[in-house]
């Protein structure tokens, strides 16, 4: 049954947003004036969220815009498989989540979801349509799950999976920032100091007619060129950071940066550590689910971000294409840790290699936690001695001489 959004008011003069389903934009018209709505707009929302026809077409696509957050896939994924772990049909169990979804994006997405299900589209088909909300990731695991018949099983290791990236994506995104606070105060700090303290403390030493010193001289040539010159400060740095952008949107220039980052003390080896946990934890995810070996290297490979990295497990692929280990190629790229590689190859050996990939996952992801708590207890004192020593330094330059002047005059 289509689905349609609407913006209506109440009898108050209220404007009310909704959404509705109906045979046509006319039932849907006379439900909505049942429950005592005026009209104002409405327009038929397709599976992918997009317009269909309606009232309002021209304007009624943006009726509704947002996105879907991924603890909401993952709270849907978690009902969804109680719901068919209880013997509910797939339709009445979708549409059973298209009543408690409170996101309108997901609501409609869900919709389309239902309505191909419906018509004889398998669950994971029906997904792979609408590729923002369900990743590859995602559809592939639901496609296993079918076929093997552990559908439920498949989506709640989907939805611990889903919660897992949300933790650790938070637990950094909270560890930087009070640091990033930092940084940005420190900076403004040093930009107010340079733009409108230090031009007036000019005019106090040319009233005075006094030689200054060749630190004042060297802080006061700065700031007379931030106040003359801010247009191109601004400027070249807008300009530099497109360059960049479209160095590393190269072959080349990527994999040269990639490299670089790698190579970053301290945080070249958390970027390598949380590489390689994410790779462990999708890579268990995905075989665990029933994923065939090589769809799952192909889904990984896309998965990690690092060039390097993506190469050594392309290289891989390739190798258990051609019947061979995966732990081997991984070992001649020297991108992931001697452990790994050893844990890899006995869970080769033994058969149980998505249970080996788990643990590597759940012992890097604790190590990364463990490193940036340390990383961050060292920023913290470190952005104050930066703090201390350039403001000091400004003091030092400008305000000592200042004094020494003002006890000459006395």
């Amino acid at each position: 049954m289509p689905i349609f959004q609407y913006k209506a008011l109440d009898s108050a003069g209220k404007t009310i947003r909704g959404m509705i389903e109906a045979d046509s934009s006319k039932t849907a018209r006379q439900k909505l004036k049942k429950n005592g709505l005026f009209l104002t707009d409405i327009a038929e929302k397709g599976p992918g969220g997009k317009v269909r026809a309606g009232v309002g077409a021209a304007r009624g696509g943006a009726l509704f815009s947002g996105r879907v957050k991924i603890h909401e896939i993952s709270l849907t994924t978690r009902q969804l498989a109680s719901l068919i772990k209880a013997n509910i049909p797939l339709v009445d169990a979708l549409t059973a989540l298209i009543d408690q979804v409170e996101n309108e994006k997901l609501k409609v997405v869900l919709s389309g979801v239902r309505q191909d299900v419906n018509e004889g589209v398998s669950l994971a088909k029906a997904m792979s349509k609408h590729p923002k909300i369900f990743t590859n990731i995602f559809v592939n695991m639901v496609e296993a799950g079918e076929s093997s018949g552990t559908l439920p099983l498949v989506l709640l290791r989907l939805a611990d999976f889903q919660e897992a990236q949300v933790r650790l994506k938070n637990k950094i995104t909270s560890a930087l920032m009070y640091p990033m606070l930092m940084m940005l105060t420190a900076f403004t700090l040093i930009v107010g100091i340079f733009t409108f303290v230090i031009p007036k403390i000019v005019g106090i030493f040319t009233a005075m007619n006094k030689p200054m010193p060749m630190q004042t001289r060297v802080l006061i040539a700065i700031s007379n060129f931030l106040t003359s010159y801010w247009w191109l400060v601004i400027g070249g740095s807008v300009l530099a950071y497109i360059m960049f952008k479209r160095y590393i949107s190269t072959e080349g220039g990527r994999k040269r940066w990639d490299g670089f980052k790698l190579k970053l003390p301290l945080l070249g080896n958390l970027i390598r550590m949380l590489a390689v946990a994410r790779f462990s934890n999708t890579m268990a995810t995905l075989l665990t689910g029933g994923v065939p070996i090589l769809t799952a290297m192909n889904i990984v490979k896309n998965v990690v971000s690092n060039t390097l990295i993506m190469e050594a497990i392309a290289q891989a692929r390739e190798n258990v294409t051609e019947g061979q280990s995966i732990a081997e190629p991984l070992r001649r790229s020297k991108q992931f840790p001697p452990l790994v590689i050893h844990m890899i190859s006995i869970g080769e050996k033994t058969g149980e290699l998505p249970q080996m990939l788990q643990n590597v996952s759940v012992s890097y992801e604790e190590q990364v936690s463990v490193k940036i708590e340390g990383l961050t207890s060292l920023l913290e004192p470190a952005m104050i001695i930066f703090m201390g020593v350039v403001v000091g330094g400004i003091v030092g330059a400008i305000f000592v001489p200042l004094l020494q002047l003002n006890d000459i005059s006395g």
